[in-house]
């Protein structure tokens, strides 16, 4: 249900720092005038659509034994593997950076993030993922961009490991 004294008071409050903008311009000189305009020109928001662009949120939680014959590709440093989540996820991608360190990033590509297809896939050097929509690619050291339009890194989830298991989390 609209709230009319609500709004009525919205607009009430909108017209009275109207008309106090507009009274304070009147009394102000040219040159002043000038510089209020370049700093409001300076002080507006950019048109970048991050919060559009923004991957979403999914809650993660995976326990994997990367030792183990079904894991093998994990068995030794620069080893990959992928792994399913829950929607919107477009699953992840696990990347053994030495014996003991372990990433995992999003799939999804940081440059359009709405985009179904922009999924990241390994590159065959095996240190890199790129996607086969925009072309960006990313280092699977860290999940920064390289190349492309992306400039974002990859979203990456938090992981523990206990020399037997590793935890994959948010």
């Amino acid at each position: 249900m609209v709230n009319l004294k609500e709004n009525y008071n919205s607009f009430v409050f909108l017209y009275q720092g109207v008309m106090s903008i507009m009274n304070f311009w009147k009394t102000t000189s040219g040159a002043m005038q000038i510089v209020l305009i370049a700093l409001m020109v300076l002080a507006l928001p950019s048109c970048d659509k991050d919060d559009e662009n923004e991957i979403p949120f999914t809650p993660t939680n995976i326990y994997i034994d990367p030792n183990s014959t079904i894991n093998w590709e994990l068995n030794s440093p620069g080893g990959w593997i992928y792994l399913s989540n829950t929607a919107p996820s477009k699953g992840i991608i696990v990347y053994r950076s030495s014996m003991d360190d372990f990433m995992a990033f999003e799939r999804t590509c940081s440059h359009d993030p709405r985009e179904p297809a922009a999924r990241v896939v390994v590159e065959s050097s095996s240190i890199t993922a790129a996607c086969p929509v925009c072309s960006s690619k990313f280092i699977l050291l860290d999940g920064s961009p390289f190349s492309g339009p992306a400039r974002r890194p990859l979203k990456q989830y938090r992981t523990s490991y206990n020399g037997a298991t590793l935890h994959i989390f948010n």
